[in-house]
């Protein structure tokens, strides 16, 4: 089993965590999506995986498969898979605007871009008025909410200082070993 991303996508990140939880063999193979000439993805992005025939292109299938070929569920009730869906929605927007900003697009000078900041915000009161995980008991919803706000910390592009929810799920997340080990280097 192969995973193609980048070792800074909060994506490919939780997929790596689920995968150094599942004691599946598998091994991760570092492409930059924007310099590859032909990524074996329609997608044009990562994560991307690999299993004899088989070939997912979005994270959340990868996440599903490596779940459940290791015996293991993968979100199991709607109101956690909701809070998995919003953390994708801040990664969506904050990602959005971080390739814009670094592509030289004023961001604060557009109607679109000035509404993804908002969605930013309203996600993470709404990310943040969720009930935290017992420590050592991050399912993947936890793990998408942490990798998100880790993530968007790590690029400063938003702030948790006034979550304090989020704060303590990313003090929650410090203390899983697979969460430590896929910490992205520093840029």
């Amino acid at each position: 089993m192969k995973l193609f991303g980048s070792l800074t996508s909060p994506f490919v990140r939780h997929c790596r965590i689920a995968l150094m939880q599942s004691g599946l063999d598998w091994e991760m193979v570092e492409i930059d999506i924007h310099s590859s000439q032909n990524p074996e993805t329609p997608t044009l992005r990562v994560p991307f995986l690999q299993d004899d025939g088989l070939r997912l292109t979005d994270s959340t299938p990868i996440l599903k498969y490596v779940r459940e070929k290791s015996g293991m569920e993968f979100i199991p009730n709607v109101q956690d898979f909701d809070r998995y869906c919003l953390a994708n929605t801040l990664l969506d927007s904050a990602i959005a605007l971080f390739l814009l900003e670094r592509s030289g697009f004023d961001i604060n000078s557009n109607a679109y871009t000035l509404r993804q900041q908002k969605r930013i915000e309203r996600v993470l009161s709404e990310l943040d008025a969720a009930p935290l995980p017992e420590s050592g008991r991050l399912g993947d919803a936890d793990y998408r909410v942490a990798v998100a706000v880790a993530w968007g910390q790590f690029r400063n592009r938003f702030s948790i200082d006034s979550h304090t929810n989020l704060q303590r799920l990313l003090a929650i997340a410090e203390e899983d070993s697979s969460f430590c080990a896929t910490v992205p280097p520093a840029a």
